[in-house]
């Protein structure tokens, strides 16, 4: 496995993992705030009361796929599992990415926040997987 790959990969896993700790953050904890829920473009303060339940679960499927994330760092980073650490951070990069897919096919106006939730994992995943093919 080329380290050099790998470092570059691991640091995109945990941009990832504190991109989706800030989505976490906004749908779970900052929901009730206007700015908060006008950012997902929510017009008003009756839908996002209704959308509560929602945001809340969804952003809890957020901090874990950033625990996800963590626990492959921690493991990329032991020479015992760094393979094992490799598939987990693979897994949760392609589950982030391919949730940004969805975004984008689910509503095309949110394709900056997409690109935003999606980008870090996408790079993430074109290191680890050079790291893993290199030698």
């Amino acid at each position: 496995m080329s380290s050099v790959f790998l470092i570059i990969g691991a640091i995109f896993v945990g941009i990832a993992g504190l991109i989706h700790v800030a989505i976490f953050l906004l749908e779970s904890v900052l929901w009730s705030r206007p700015s908060t829920w006008k950012r997902f473009g929510i017009k008003s303060q009756a839908d996002a009361d209704v959308l509560r339940p929602m945001a809340y679960n969804q952003g809890f499927y957020n901090l874990f796929l950033a625990l996800g994330a963590g626990a492959g760092l921690v493991m990329l980073a032991s020479n015992n599992v760094t393979q094992a650490g490799a598939a987990l951070s693979i897994f949760v990069l392609l589950s982030m990415l391919l949730a940004a897919v969805v975004l984008v096919f689910s509503n095309p106006k949110l394709v900056r926040a997409a690109a935003f939730q999606g980008a870090a994992p996408l790079i993430g995943l074109i290191f680890l997987i050079i790291a893993i093919t290199t030698a």
